[in-house]
């Protein structure tokens, strides 16, 4: 009996960690244009140019608005932001520098949401932005694979009026809160960008919410002083590339403070299975031991 009961929690535990150790590292791209990227964009066309540090690379992907993985290339939201010509962004230079980082990732899946000129309020839980966005983290897990972080963007569509800035804060906390509950992953790591530019005048307000907010596994990356477009609202190539090399160097941070990660079924149903299996291999553990929970 004992034999039986520490081959059976072997074999849970076996199960879970290569379930966890399997599939994509995937991580979620959303925003607004900045994140979509307009790097090498001058009037609304792409010069082309794909910096060495955003090539492609046969260990990452990217999601495609279809649904289907491909191999990831500049510009990655090509088909999700497709109402203006998109360039270079940071998602490609984070997953290239997250990979030289360290090699033991494997393979990166990166999925695409972001759109161009968005305000906060558009992706409130409910909307269509974050509808699209739920459903396409939903469906990189298809396949097999762990969401392992959101990088967020947006922000310089809520400088044009105060009361959109001075709501800024409460609203963004409202959307992590959202996205982490709806994905069953309250503790998922969350890298977002604090503004250095803005289509209004109410630039600082927006940035001191995104640098005063506070919640698990958050990090705030800020861009402020890192080369824009002659618009004087879209980072440069060169600025995009310096962007998600900062964003893969915080990650470890909250990586590894993380404890919970989802798997190809995020359904309620599925989470409990989950739990129940984690804390019976605990049992288990108990009983051959000669111990019980109180």
């Amino acid at each position: 009996m004992c034999s039986l009961l520490i081959f059976y929690s072997c074999f849970l535990i076996s199960f879970t960690v290569n379930g966890e150790t399997t599939g994509k590292t995937i991580f979620l791209l959303a925003g607004q244009s900045n994140m979509a990227g307009r790097g090498g964009v001058i009037n609304d066309k792409w010069d082309g140019y794909v910096p060495p540090q955003s090539s492609p690379n046969p260990s990452i992907f990217r999601l495609s608005a279809d649904l289907n993985w491909q191999p990831a290339s500049e510009p990655l939201h090509r088909d999700i932001d497709y109402y203006r010509a998109c360039g270079v962004g940071p998602g490609m230079a984070f997953a290239n520098s997250l990979l030289k980082r360290d090699s033991s990732i494997g393979v990166v899946g990166l999925v695409p949401c972001a759109v161009g000129g968005t305000n906060i309020s558009e992706w409130a839980h409910g909307g269509q932005l974050y509808n699209q966005l739920i459903k396409r983290a939903n469906a990189a897990l298809n396949d097999g694979g762990t969401i392992k972080g959101l990088l967020w963007y947006q922000g310089e569509s809520d400088t044009v009026y105060r009361e959109d800035a001075e709501l800024y804060k409460r609203r963004s906390e409202r959307f992590f809160d959202h996205v982490r509950a709806d994905l069953l992953l309250p503790t998922l790591p969350i890298i977002q960008v604090a503004l250095a530019s803005g289509a209004g005048p109410y630039i600082e307000i927006v940035r001191e919410a995104q640098l005063d907010t506070w919640l698990v596994n958050l990090k705030t990356v800020d861009a402020k002083g890192l080369g824009l477009e002659p618009d004087r609202l879209h980072l440069t190539t060169t600025s995009q590339v310096s962007l998600g090399e900062m964003l893969a160097q915080v990650f470890p941070q909250a990586h590894h403070s993380s404890s919970f990660t989802s798997d190809a079924s995020t359904t309620p149903h599925n989470f409990i299975i989950q739990f129940f299996n984690i804390n019976l291999v605990h049992i288990l553990f108990s009983l051959v031991i000669g111990n019980s929970f109180r």
